[in-house]
């Protein structure tokens, strides 16, 4: 299994998790090698198998590059997690640069996409692959239940919906070479995501909303991807992770 975004938060706990299911994991990384080091050798510790790889989703050749070090050092993959995404400082739409709104959709919708491709030519069994899966992380925020991000994230609304569209699509177009693809989607979840969005206190002010009265927590999402991962009739799915809303 490759883990996007694999060294922190949902990403680490869902490696952790595989690793417990008996899968090799390859635990991909933008810039935090400590992180992913420590995922790595938690994964070991208990006798599992896994590596860091250090790779920028939204770069093509990154990607590519990213693939064939899973192909040489863990073998052919058969699940793919697009955990990798980011998000921005609270921002009305009026006051969003290009260049915000374009790193937001090159993160967390090509990125999905190219590493979406890399896997189905490794899976697909039109390539001599043994099918798989694909889980992709998206969020409450892709529709009216997350309220789209409004005032504070539309973009990335706007991203995740994307995702929803992409699950759907390409649930249909890869069913064929024996690929399922489904998507998980998060509520309010207690990650550094919101430190690092501006809105530390965001999970704190969401227990009074959210009907099981707590926020989740990283391994409820990794549950919930690894259900996915071994449901071996569903594709096409979207399972909702959000406490109720």
């Amino acid at each position: 299994m490759l883990v996007t975004g694999g060294s922190r938060g949902i990403g680490a706990a869902t490696c952790l998790m595989a690793a417990k299911h008996g899968y090799a994991v390859a635990v991909n990384y933008h810039s935090n090698r400590e992180a992913a080091d420590a995922v790595v050798a938690a994964i070991e510790k208990d006798g599992g198998k896994a590596l860091a790889i250090q790779a920028d989703v939204a770069d093509e050749q990154d990607v590519v590059r990213l693939f064939a070090t899973v192909d040489d050092k863990l073998g052919r993959i058969t699940a793919l997690v697009n955990n990798a995404g980011i998000v921005d400082q609270p921002a009305k739409v009026a006051d969003m640069a290009a260049e915000r709104v374009a790193r937001m959709m090159s993160v967390n919708v090509v990125g999905p996409f190219l590493c979406a491709r890399e896997a189905i030519r490794r899976m697909g069994t039109s390539y001599g692959g043994p099918g798989g899966v694909i889980v992709n992380v998206s969020s409450a925020a892709s529709h009216a239940a997350g309220s789209g991000g409004a005032n504070t994230y539309i973009d990335y609304g706007a991203s995740k919906g994307a995702i929803d569209t992409f699950t759907e699509g390409l649930a249909k177009e890869v069913a064929p070479e024996q690929i399922r693809v489904s998507a998980v989607r998060p509520g309010v979840v207690d990650t550094e995501i919101h430190a690092s969005g501006g809105l530390p206190d965001k999970p704190e002010q969401a227990k009074s909303v959210i009907p099981l009265g707590r926020v989740g927590q990283p391994e409820d999402i990794a549950e919930a991807i690894l259900y996915l991962s071994e449901a071996q009739f569903t594709t096409g799915a979207f399972l909702d992770v959000d406490g109720g809303v």
